[in-house]
């Protein structure tokens, strides 16, 4: 039995609708600007210094958990556990916030 090709217009289908979006979607640049305001704020009040500093080095300064590590002088797993503790909180405090 031969396979059944279901993008037949060889994905120009998905570039068209991709177009309309962009088109005809609704501007979100006020939610967006309202997350990036909460953001900053729930890193500054929410979490802990330790927390702040990993998620510095790890998203402004693009450094991978073993290089964290080592410039702070701890475990990996450490820094692994305190960016996971801090994504959870700063997602807590942001859920809402849409």
């Amino acid at each position: 039995m031969r396979s059944t090709r279901y993008d037949t217009r060889g994905g120009r289908c998905l570039g068209d609708m991709a177009a309309w979006l962009r088109e005809n979607g609704e501007d979100n640049e006020v939610q967006m600007s309202r997350l990036r305001r909460g953001l900053r704020q729930a890193r500054e009040k929410e979490l802990t210094p330790r927390q702040q500093e990993v998620l510095r080095l790890y998203f402004d300064e693009c450094m991978t958990i073993p290089q964290i590590a080592g410039q702070l002088g701890l475990n990996r797993s450490t820094i692994s556990r305190t960016l996971q503790r801090a994504k959870d909180r700063l997602y807590r405090a942001l859920r809402y916030t849409l």
